[in-house]
């Protein structure tokens, strides 16, 4: 399996994609890696690891997409990118999937405007896992479409279903709807559409409201990308907010310190699901092809971890099961 890596991408370019993808091909002895970016700045940043040079491939591509640039602007003006070149890579054949933790509106744009939509596909979506008491679920949509219609929800509960259940391994993914309240009568009018077409499916359970997402009430939760956005960046907040409660609290207890050793040990443990290198990142749902995206500070693990996600959704043929599941 061959996997390209956006070696420019994220905040901490190139060190950790690349640091990343050296660990995924240790990991991983069938996993052959393509780099892309300017050739002189990976091969500088490789020169400082000892590597399987049989395995990993470097594509020039000079052009660099920044963090906060315009998205139609970025593909259009710089067709020499590491996204252009990795997605146009891909749609020949000529790798599996294309990994980045770079610009998010960037990738997608390119991912559609290179890969199209998969067959029936009406938008597709991003989704994130989101830690519950149970272990990760998924969450879709997480930023991509922040005004949809009911049709799109209604795939994008489907697709997050397959999603769950042919990479994450759940047997029977629950789907539920995020709203304002349980009844069928509650929320918008696309809220109330959207509970109608989902009833369709055989493991809808209905709406849903936030305070059901941490005891894992589901496994899939669909909601528009403003609502999933904002989840999104409130679950990344609570290690931080945690870690400053958790630290004001023992001094106003006047913890020891080897109580607070320990303390700090079970405080560390509690929140590691909420620690986003342990995803890395996802795929878009509806694109095809396999283009993953993680987050911009993603660590050497988070970039493995992502070259690994891509891999599952390669090995478990995840866009002909959607296909397939959408026709149903």
């Amino acid at each position: 399996m061959k996997i390209a890596v956006d070696a420019v991408g994220g905040d901490h370019f190139p060190a950790h994609p690349v640091q990343g993808a050296i660990m995924s091909l240790e990991e991983d002895p069938r996993l052959e890696i393509i780099l892309l970016g300017p050739s002189n700045i990976i091969q500088e940043e490789l020169n400082k690891h000892e590597y399987d040079e049989s395995r990993l491939q470097i594509v020039d591509a000079p052009d660099i997409v920044g963090m906060d640039e315009s998205p139609s602007r970025a593909v259009k003006t710089k067709p020499n990118s590491s996204i252009v070149i990795g997605l146009g890579l891909h749609k020949k054949g000529m790798c599996d999937a294309f990994v980045s933790a770079g610009n998010t509106g960037a990738l997608m744009a390119a991912s559609m405007f290179i890969l199209g939509k998969l067959e029936g596909v009406n938008r597709p979506t991003v989704a994130t896992y989101y830690p519950t008491v149970n272990g990760f679920r998924l969450l879709v949509d997480a930023g991509a479409n922040l005004e949809v219609k009911p049709e799109s929800l209604y795939q994008f509960g489907i697709m997050g279903e397959v999603y769950a259940r042919v990479v994450m391994g759940i047997a029977q993914p629950r789907i539920g709807l995020l709203n304002v309240g349980e009844e069928p009568e509650k929320g918008t009018e696309i809220l109330r559409d959207s509970y109608n077409l989902l009833s369709q499916c055989d493991h809808f359970i209905g709406n849903v409201e936030g305070r059901d997402i941490m005891p894992c009430k589901a496994d899939v939760f669909v909601c528009d990308g403003l609502v999933g956005n904002l989840l999104l960046k409130l679950g990344e907040s609570m290690v931080g907010a945690m870690q400053t409660l958790f630290g004001q609290s023992i001094k106003r207890n006047k913890i020891t310190a080897e109580e607070q050793v320990t303390l700090v040990k079970v405080l560390s443990d509690a929140m590691s699901p909420f620690d986003p290198d342990n995803v890395g990142g996802l795929p878009f749902l509806g694109v095809n092809g396999i283009s993953l995206v993680g987050h911009g500070s993603s660590s050497p693990r988070a970039m493995k971890n992502m070259i690994r996600n891509a891999s599952r959704c390669v090995a478990h043929k995840l866009n002909d099961k959607i296909v397939a599941s959408l026709k149903q």
